[in-house]
């Protein structure tokens, strides 16, 4: 990659997929019917940060790639493309937020065995999900990105993408 913007954009897909990994690797842990002790540091932990990436990283790599990057796509007629990311947006928050919502309660109330098998339903998916959209962006936008972006423009957006 030789643009900033796809640079900053791989490192937070790589943070992303640290993240799931290590939430893939509590859901295997804890099958559907075995929730784990959510007071326990590295879980309550491990629902905080999947938290934390949510609102400071995952909505704002969102909402910066559809302000600033998707228009220049779509006038570059890679249309598809940013029709295709967009609806995995809007796929993915909500399903981000009720995973965020579910973790938090049972991060502050422990997990009943309801909650937690809905919790594990719903963090597999978006992780699931996730997974598949940052591979797509890597093998699909982040070149076009490279192909599309001059200089001037690129170092300008990596900026704006640092605030």
């Amino acid at each position: 990659m030789r643009t900033h913007v796809a640079s900053l954009l791989h490192d937070d897909h790589m943070a992303t997929l640290a993240l799931i990994g290590r939430l893939e690797a509590l859901l295997g842990r804890h099958g559907p019917a075995s929730a784990p002790d959510a007071a326990a540091t590295p879980v309550a932990n491990l629902l905080r940060e999947v938290e934390q990436a949510v609102a400071r990283e995952i909505r704002p790599h969102f909402a910066f790639e559809e302000d600033a990057l998707f228009p220049r796509l779509a006038e570059a007629g890679m249309d598809e493309l940013v029709d295709l990311l967009v609806a995995e947006h809007q796929a993915l928050l909500p399903l981000a937020d009720r995973a965020v919502a579910l973790g938090s309660r049972g991060r502050g109330a422990g997990f009943a065995p309801e909650a937690w098998a809905e919790f594990h339903a719903v963090a597999a998916a978006l992780a699931g999900q996730l997974a598949a959209h940052v591979e797509k962006e890597e093998m699909a936008l982040l070149p076009a990105l490279d192909d599309l972006l001059d200089v001037e423009t690129d170092s300008a957006l990596a900026l704006a993408a640092l605030r």
